[in-house]
């Protein structure tokens, strides 16, 4: 009986073994990526859920300020040996198949630049870029070299803002959209905590391509686009503002856009003085609303029905956090779209470069009928 038992035990043990070879064959080898830059505040949230990931693995950080890499490596306990000096050097030596950009808007351009001639994939902070010459750049040695551009929103990973999507467009619940406004910001970099390195840049109109109005009115503008199914608006209008000047000298702080569509307005409001955080929408139709006061929260009015607040559905892998996304389309299981994708994106900026010279000139531009490719006025 002891020596079935024995025998037994072998082949309950082989075909484990072999399931487990099986599953260790089948598991993907995780996805490569390096941090380009670690002057912008949101590497601080991405690091120490990156180090955790069995699915994306860190190889290399490439940051020139030697003194902000130590403070990183002390902080988040990360070996010396990830870190570069020089961009090239770093892509050389550890070879990823992304990157994470954590740069200046300004040095968007360049990071994409050197990363297409390699071939790498990359993913940035939004916006994708301080003007449209340079979204267009971006866009040719993308299309060039057949790598993807991600942009990276906070509110692309909002549940109810795809939520309201899906009323508004698959379910059809509000009728024809009419109006969009969408408001975000805070109180203001530095009364927020910015670090220095992060203001040393937010705060200027060439690294940033303005202040509160670059900063957060790329948010509506990515928005309003995708919720528009990437149409763009005939004609944008902007006002902004230096509230706090002895602050802010460079740059604004405070912006309101108003993008025109044949049928609808799209209104962003863009601040750096807030009372508190924001980053919410309210979506009109013709027969009813959406509101999206929070994250995991919409308030939904029909014409049939007083307002409800129906459940919000949590957000499915890989479409749930920007690294889940990223390996997503390194692996080839997606390609960028929406709120994350270079086409949005690049209405967006078109918006943003629109509303800076409406601001400038206090007159609305109209924009041509075609969206201008490179070299076209």
């Amino acid at each position: 009986m002891t020596k079935l038992n024995m025998k037994a035990q072998g082949v309950i043990f082989a075909v484990l073994f072999s399931v487990f070879e099986m599953c260790a064959e089948s598991a993907p080898a995780p996805v490569t990526y390096a941090i380009v830059g670690l002057t912008h505040d949101h590497a601080r949230g991405f690091i120490p859920g990156a180090s955790s990931r069995q699915d994306i693995r860190l190889v290399g950080i490439a940051e020139p300020n030697q003194d902000l890499a130590k403070r990183y490596a002390n902080a988040y306990k990360l070996s010396t040996d990830l870190f570069y000096t020089s961009l090239e050097d770093m892509l050389e030596k550890v070879r990823p198949q992304a990157v994470a950009t954590f740069t200046s808007t300004f040095e968007h351009r360049r990071v994409v630049e050197t990363c297409a001639a390699r071939g790498i994939h990359v993913m940035m902070e939004k916006p994708l870029a301080v003007s449209l010459e340079h979204a267009r750049a971006m866009e040719t040695a993308a299309k060039n070299s057949g790598i993807e551009i991600i942009v990276n929103y906070e509110t692309t990973w909002y549940p109810a803002n795809h939520a309201a999507y899906e009323w508004v467009h698959d379910k059809q619940a509000i009728g024809e959209l009419r109006k969009i406004v969408v408001h975000d910001g805070h109180q203001g970099p530095k009364e927020i905590g910015c670090s220095a390195d992060f203001l040393e840049w937010l705060t200027d109109p060439v690294l940033n391509g303005g202040g509160a109005l670059t900063d957060f009115g790329c948010y509506g503008a990515g928005l309003i686009t995708w919720l528009m199914k990437g149409q763009r608006p005939n004609s944008v209008f902007a006002v902004t503002q230096q509230i706090k000047p002895q602050v802010y000298p460079k740059v604004d702080d405070e912006a309101t856009i108003v993008l025109t569509y044949p049928q609808a307005q799209g209104i962003i409001q863009a601040s750096w003085n807030w009372p508190f955080n924001r980053k919410d929408m309210e979506v009109y139709g013709r027969t009813g609303y959406v509101l999206v006061p929070e994250k995991a929260r919409i308030q939904l009015r029909t014409a049939n029905a007083a307002e409800t607040q129906p459940a919000v559905s949590p957000l499915a892998a890989p479409n749930n956090d920007p690294l889940s996304y990223l390996g997503a389309v390194v692996r080839g299981e997606i390609r960028p779209s929406g709120l994350s994708s270079l086409e949005v994106n690049m209405i967006a900026t078109e918006i943003l470069d629109a509303a800076r010279e409406s601001a400038r000139t206090g007159k609305r531009i109209e924009l041509p009928l075609k969206f201008p490719k490179a070299g076209e006025q």
